[in-house]
């Protein structure tokens, strides 16, 4: 049986692949053109063309992931933040037992 850890916790793999070649010019002018034909009418939206919309959206939704990221808060401060805090209430109830079992 596996003994779970919260401090060590496996990322899972990541598909990384890297084109062999990109022009963001191109990919650019193409995006643009399918913007202008779906507002003249000529094409319809189709699920592919919400795709670039719903990247990021999610942050953009809510305002205390929008502060973290703007003050630049990473994974590492998080960790050391939640870390104090711990120290933090294991010393106010170590303050509380002492002067509990003082009386």
């Amino acid at each position: 049986m596996a003994i779970f850890s919260f401090y060590n916790m496996r990322k899972p793999r990541q598909f990384n692949h890297r084109p062999i070649y990109w022009n963001p010019r191109k990919e650019a002018l193409e995006e643009r053109i399918k913007k202008v034909e779906i507002e003249m009418g000529v094409r319809e939206e189709t699920l592919e063309d919400y795709k670039p919309n719903i990247k990021g959206s999610f942050i953009e939704g809510t305002t205390h992931l929008k502060k973290s990221r703007a003050r630049g808060d990473n994974e590492r401060s998080r960790v050391n933040n939640n870390i104090r805090l711990l120290l933090i209430v294991l010393g106010l109830i170590a303050l509380f037992w002492y002067f509990y079992m003082r009386t």
